[in-house]
């Protein structure tokens, strides 16, 4: 089992939204493009810097708990990683829209979207010796200010908000096993030291500015493929 320790933990994660993408009410499956193109967009970002984040040391993976296989001197788990992560934040994005379709607070979405964004640039300013805190902070700094630009609290930041809340428990319980065996190591140096059990508390807000990227994409896309699936 050990070289398949993350491998496992992505399957896991996945089965059950993958089955229920076929479920007639939300009927998932039509959105797998956009999907697809908003997952791409993200890994046009993280895909390098994990790459480079690796290479200098800023984390590093235990090659008792992975196959062996990679691309770029990345694990192939790690690649698989960004797929699977926005596929069932995405699955439950809708699942919430679906049953919980007034939930609409564009005012507070707003205000979150530009007191997180500030919080997290002035974090990034206060840590620009820490690589990995630098870095997760201007992203998820920067997405969280476009938002509002783009007009984002008007339309599915509210429930993007809500699900995100939801998801992160069982984003940190995917993390905590990963980091606590570990499967992927941190440089402390690189980081706050701040943590959550054995998670590094930057990973939530990586987890925040990676989502951030792919939303806007998905739901600018998704529209023409809903009106599709109709006819």
């Amino acid at each position: 089992m050990q070289p398949h320790t993350y491998a496992l933990l992505l399957a896991g994660s996945i089965a059950v939204p993958l089955l229920r993408s076929f479920e007639p009410r939300i009927r998932f499956r039509q959105y797998w493009l956009p999907l697809l193109a908003g997952t791409f967009v993200m890994m046009l970002v993280y895909i390098p810097w994990d790459i480079l984040f690796t290479h200098h040391g800023v984390w590093s993976f235990n090659d008792r708990f992975v196959t062996g296989f990679s691309l770029v001197n990345l694990p192939l788990e790690e690649w698989l990683f960004f797929v699977v992560i926005p596929y069932c934040v995405v699955f439950s994005y809708e699942v919430v829209r679906y049953f919980l379709p007034r939930l609409h607070f564009p005012a507070a979405s707003l205000w979150i979207a530009v007191g997180s964004g500030g919080l997290f640039l002035l974090l990034a300013l206060f840590n620009t010796h820490r690589l990995y805190t630098l870095v997760v902070m201007l992203v998820a700094g920067i997405m969280s200010l476009v938002q509002p630009l783009l007009g984002s609290h008007r339309r599915w930041l509210s429930h993007y908000y809500v699900t995100y809340l939801i998801m992160l428990l069982p984003f940190l319980m995917v993390n905590g096993v990963l980091t606590s065996l570990p499967v992927v190591s941190y440089n402390d140096a690189e980081n706050l030291g701040i943590r959550l059990f054995t998670i590094p508390v930057e990973d939530a807000v990586y987890f925040m500015g990676m989502m951030l990227i792919v939303m806007p994409v998905y739901e600018s896309l998704k529209g023409r493929f809903a009106r599709r699936g109709r006819a």
